[in-house]
């Protein structure tokens, strides 16, 4: 049976632009939630620990619904699991329009959009690395780089539809904008469609049937989480999630308490948005390289981000929080660009959905604890600074993680060397003796 691989081109690159807009009608809807955070506040007149639950749902679904889509898509297909969830998410944001009350909130913005957002995202990242093998970092950076294009276009958007429509239209006009996603959805061909053309030949048949058949046979594999590397992983996924999503949500509070209103804010959203896009490119273009490992190169960047969220608080001026908030943009940017595929050097591609699922599962637990965690500190503290004193301490706490599974692998790499070299050794020394 011929063996096939990656075709590493070809509809991929469709596949790719299909993942792009995805990501950007989905997370990038995500990072600009933080536009509707003080009116929904104001609005039902609750504290800002209460009201970034909203949030911490919405994430705390993106990654708990993670398995099920990975099992969803070993089952069905990419493409019918990604058309659920733009259903979904349009859903939840059309719902959410109807504004009757808080927990509606939690259940609409939360739930819906937050498992709308998983069903989609996690069959695209998984259509883009089936589809890619020499180029999988690059083509992955620019389909997550959609998330980057859309922020920028959608911070003074969103900021425009909250002074026309209110919030509640705003959300309406979302939600059918996120009805695209079952188009994205309809472009996601399988792997397997691609690489099987109908031919007349009953042998190519059986081929292409042996090589189909297989894959609607696997299943989760949970078994995984017996590999300590991919442990430690997940312990860098829940400290850096926890940090992750606390920055977009504080952000524009954190300016405007600063007395700066209007359109500034969603302007320095725009900027990080831009930020973020050359920190994907540069760090996929480095990964393909291969000039560092991608342990290394995640560790540095994910400490670097952690140092800089510690320092945007003394910012206290516009040009301060641009800047600042501009490096913070490009180092997060240069972390979505390779901590998913890494994922691929951990358990192989054959275990990356699973792989995939179980990292956004447990991911949860620090998506979901940040915000709110961050939330209280500043009801505490009355002071926005505490929030990004929170998400820098997460993120450098994960980066010993991220060494710790480079050394393991590393270390396995060695002793898998010596072992092939003794082999190989008694091999030469049993063929001189006969």
């Amino acid at each position: 049976m011929r063996s096939r691989g990656p075709p590493d081109g070809g509809y991929g690159w469709v596949v790719v632009m299909s993942a792009f807009v995805i990501m950007g009608l989905t997370t990038a809807v995500l990072k600009n939630f933080g536009l509707f955070f003080l009116d929904i506040q104001s609005h039902f007149g609750v504290l800002t620990s209460t009201t970034s639950w909203v949030t911490a749902t919405t994430i705390a679904m993106f990654h708990l619904g993670a398995p099920v889509a990975s099992a969803l898509t070993l089952k069905l297909s990419q493409r019918v699991v990604i058309i659920v969830g733009g259903l979904l998410s349009a859903s939840g944001m059309l719902l959410a329009s109807l504004d009757l009350s808080l927990p509606w909130l939690y259940l609409t913005m939360g739930v819906l959009q937050g498992t709308g957002i998983c069903f989609t995202w996690v069959p695209a990242t998984s259509m883009v690395s089936h589809y890619f093998d020499r180029w999988r970092p690059i083509a992955y950076a620019i389909a997550s780089c959609g998330e980057c294009v859309f922020a920028v276009l959608f911070s003074p958007f969103f900021h425009w539809l909250i002074e026309m429509y209110g919030w509640q239209g705003a959300l309406l006009i979302i939600g059918g904008l996120q009805l695209n996603l079952c188009a994205c959805g309809a472009l996601m061909r399988p792997l397997d469609e691609v690489q099987s053309p109908i031919q007349d030949s009953k042998e190519n048949l059986e081929d292409d049937a042996t090589v189909v058949h297989p894959k609607r046979k696997v299943i989760f594999q949970f078994s995984l989480l017996r590999k300590p590397d991919l442990v430690l992983y997940i312990l860098f996924a829940i400290f850096a999630a926890a940090g992750f999503f606390i920055p977009p949500l504080f952000l524009v509070p954190f300016a405007n308490s600063l007395g700066m209103d209007n359109y500034w804010p969603a302007f320095i959203l725009s900027t990080l948005a831009l930020a973020d896009l050359a920190g994907r490119m540069l760090c996929g273009w480095l990964a393909n390289m291969r000039l560092v490992r991608n342990l290394q190169l995640l560790t540095m960047v994910v400490t670097l981000l952690g140092v800089v969220l510690l320092l945007l608080p003394i910012s206290h001026n516009y040009w301060a929080i641009l800047v600042f908030a501009s490096l913070y943009g490009f180092l997060f940017g240069c972390v979505v660009a390779i901590h998913v595929t890494t994922i691929v050097d951990i358990v192989t591609l054959e275990g990356f959905d699973s792989g995939l699922g179980l990292f956004m599962l447990f991911r949860s637990i620090g998506g979901f604890i940040g915000p709110p965690a961050a939330g209280w500190l500043v009801d505490q503290r009355n002071d926005y600074s505490a929030a990004f004193y929170l998400s820098g301490v997460c993120l450098i706490s994960s980066a010993v993680f991220v060494a710790l599974v480079d050394r393991l692998i590393q270390r396995r790499k060695t002793v898998e060397s010596k072992v092939h070299q003794a082999i190989s050794q008694d091999d030469s020394e049993a063929g001189k003796v006969k």
